[in-house]
């Protein structure tokens, strides 16, 4: 059963708002706004709600999800999948997303290098044995710059109706508020972190002195790993199964970025040319009511124009111009415009990019289009 139904089920006549579950993954969010984690690791991660939320922080790079029960996790972990339109505008950090089957009890390399840690209501479901070496599994092999961990505070459950003994089926124990805080101080202690108590579920007003009904440690280290000790009797033996991996495309991926580069380079060409043409067609008009007015003056407006701007490219103009039936818009003034900066950093870069993808002059300083298009188009 899930452990956020099961919990509703008994916190629905109190009517948290938002739902309990709800505020705790925004309580992560806003964590992992604070902090900015690149590499955040969910422990317990179930139906994956809580990763395919974080998927969305862009400061995240690396996602990955552990569970004991494969099942729940497959479930609806189609939804940690890139979607079409991440294929049709891929964002520019990366992001792969890994789900692995296996305990917390167990070490396995892949969990190493973590920022961000979180254990959503998950100790209170680990036997004995398991919340032993939980401990070290978490804060003393993956060591990860910050931990959180929740747990229902039994203080509350009289407030709750229909909680006889625990909120949940499967849990082991419920820590009352001084039977959380001196496990968490003491695993602090032992593993050089500080932890801080917080927690979400406001109880009813008169009731305040049973706490939250859902309490919150924040662990976060007192010292940067040294390349050593973080080496050090780290096992090389892979003990979990990857159920689901998905990279997301990036514009770190060069494919993608060439794509990006030369679907705006085009485009932003495409809205200079159209401008161009638009103030030479109005330059024409001008002319309209004398036809022969409109052949001497404007034809040679025309040649005028072309001859300009045909010096100003060889010394590398900013400025489009036309030349017979084409249109050349120099990259540089391509390169000048925001977004196609933001994607190519150096002009040197652009260069390269488009290379063989887009018509370019014979010195390769400016992009090239018919106006016979344009003619027959209009």
């Amino acid at each position: 059963m899930d452990k956020n139904f099961q919990e509703e089920q008994f916190t629905g006549i109190i009517k948290f708002t938002p739902p309990l579950y709800k505020q705790r993954y925004q309580f992560i969010k806003d964590l992992v706004g604070k902090y900015k984690p690149k590499k955040v690791a969910d422990l317990g991660c179930a139906d994956c709600t809580l990763l395919w939320m974080l998927k969305f922080c862009n400061c995240i790079e690396v996602l990955a999800g552990l569970d004991i029960c494969a099942s729940v996790m497959k479930e609806k972990m189609h939804r940690l999948s890139p979607l079409p339109g991440d294929y049709l505008q891929p964002a520019e950090r990366s992001l792969t997303v890994t789900l692995h089957h296996g305990s917390v009890a167990h070490k396995d390399p892949c969990m190493l290098g973590f920022d961000l840690v979180t254990c959503i209501e998950l100790i209170e479901h680990l036997e004995q044995s398991e919340l032993k070496k939980f401990p070290e599994v978490v804060f003393g092999f993956m060591a990860p710059s910050i931990v959180v961990i929740s747990t229902p505070n039994s203080e509350f459950n009289p407030l709750l109706p229909g909680v006889t003994l625990f909120r949940h089926p499967d849990h082991k124990f419920e820590w009352n508020r001084a039977q959380f805080q001196s496990w968490a101080l003491e695993t602090a202690r032992r593993y050089d972190y500080s932890v801080e108590f917080t927690g979400v579920g406001h109880p009813l007003t008169g009731m305040e002195k049973v706490g939250f009904c859902t309490q919150i440690g924040v662990f976060v280290r007192k010292y940067a790993q040294t390349t050593e000790s973080a080496q050090s009797e780290k096992p090389t033996e892979a003990v979990y199964k990857t159920v689901f991996k998905a990279v997301y495309p990036s514009l770190k991926d060069e494919k993608y970025l060439q794509n990006a580069v030369v679907s705006e380079v085009i485009f932003t060409a495409q809205i200079i040319k159209r401008s161009l043409l638009d103030r030479l067609m109005s330059e024409h008009e001008e002319y309209n009511d004398d036809p022969t007015e409109r052949k001497s003056k404007f034809q040679p407006s025309m040649n005028c124009f072309s001859e300009d701007f045909g010096k100003a490219l060889v010394e590398k103009s900013m400025e489009p111009f036309v030349s017979g039936n084409v249109v050349y818009i120099p990259l540089k003034t391509i390169f000048s415009f925001p977004k196609v900066n933001r994607l190519c950093g150096t002009f040197e870069k652009l260069h390269k990019l488009i290379a063989g993808k887009v018509t370019l002059s014979s010195d390769g300083s400016a992009v090239m289009f018919n106006t016979e298009h344009e003619n027959e188009e209009n």
